[in-house]
């Protein structure tokens, strides 16, 4: 228990960062279709919860090691799988771009701080981790994850018994179906290679199903509070860049200071796992670390200036139909790795 438990914290602290924990997500994804969107969220993280378990059962019993192995259960030609590759290595630093604006985001809609500085502030805390200890920092998501999901029940609790039965907008619209697929799927891209980095520590192959369903839960309980804190916006929702700090800041104010230090540091541990995937995909042997390290801490500072909300509402979306293609060739598509090879993969495993 105590394994489908680590491990299910682990997938959910990849799955959740500054676009979750502030609401955005939920605000860019499924605030516009009211109930509608509380049905989408909980079909995307059924969705989510299907392919996690498809993902981890093949990663275990084909002993996949890195994601180019992955892609070649699917994929022969081998020209299309660096293709894919460098194609997430975009997204990883992308989304690491992202994480910095929200931490500048955080800064300036909460202390009034000018979101560069906020920016520079994690950029350089960032490159002085990546130049240092890592391991260390990421030690930290082992707390942090709970915390953020203790906290996120304790407060949707809260908010649940003394919401106000006309406080969520009932708009009908067809896209829910699509933007729930999208959300789960933009998810789901960046998350392969980190259900392939837990393999050794997956013992037993029969905690997939638990591990699958677990997470699959919690994302769904932990989206319909983070929604219904964002239905209690009393101003324009497009004006906020962080509408759940918002709502805890005015409504649960004896929160504030424990969510201020939970969302930060959940950005930082993102940031740092990010820019590490980024990092050791491009930089095998470590050469040119240091000047890629800088290069992404400077041209950061650059890409946050368009603003954390401007960020996640146009390139999460994009990711989630980059994504699409992924979730269809692993739910729908044919193995053409050779059996003999799946036997040797096997073979090793047990020899291990």
């Amino acid at each position: 228990m105590k394994e489908v438990i680590v491990l299910t914290l682990f997938i959910i602290g990849a799955l959740i960062g500054a676009g979750f924990a502030s609401g955005q997500e939920m605000y860019s994804f499924f605030y516009a279709y009211g109930i509608y969107g509380i049905i989408g969220m909980i079909v995307s993280c059924s969705l989510m919860s299907i392919v996690i378990f498809k993902c981890l059962k093949l990663i275990y019993d084909k002993n996949i090691n890195s994601y180019d192995e992955f892609l070649e259960i699917y994929i022969k030609n081998k020209k299309i799988t660096k293709l894919i590759n460098l194609i997430l290595n975009i997204l990883l630093l992308i989304t690491f771009y992202i994480m910095i604006a929200g931490f500048g985001a955080y800064f300036e809609q909460e202390i009034g701080i000018n979101r560069t500085i906020g920016s520079a502030i994690l950029a350089l805390l960032t490159a002085s981790v990546f130049f240092t200890n890592v391991k260390g920092v990421l030690k930290v998501s082992e707390y942090i994850v709970p915390l953020l999901l203790i906290f996120i029940v304790l407060i949707g609790g809260e908010n649940l018994i003394f919401l106000d039965s006309n406080i969520v907008l009932i708009e009908v619209k067809k896209r829910w179906l699509l933007s729930s697929m999208l959300y789960c799927s933009y998810n789901m891209i960046l998350l392969i290679p980190v259900l392939i980095s837990v393999k050794n520590q997956l013992t037993n192959r029969k905690n997939i199903k638990y591990i699958a369903i677990l997470c699959g839960i919690l994302m769904s309980i932990m989206s319909i509070f983070i929604f219904m804190l964002i239905a209690k916006v009393d101003i324009d929702i497009a004006t906020l860049e962080m509408p759940a700090v918002y709502v805890i800041g005015k409504f649960f104010s004896k929160y504030k200071i424990l969510y201020a230090f939970i969302i930060l540091a959940s950005i930082f541990t993102t940031a740092i796992s990010l820019g590490i995937g980024f990092l050791q995909n491009m930089c095998k042997n470590q050469r040119g670390y240091p000047q890629l390290v800088l290069f992404m801490c400077i041209t950061s500072l650059i890409i946050s200036r368009f603003g954390f909300s401007n960020l996640v509402n146009l390139l999460y979306p994009l990711f989630g139909y980059l994504g699409t293609i992924q979730i269809i060739v692993i739910l729908f598509g044919k193995n053409v790795r050779k059996k003999s090879e799946i036997k040797c993969a096997l073979h090793g495993k047990k020899a291990e």
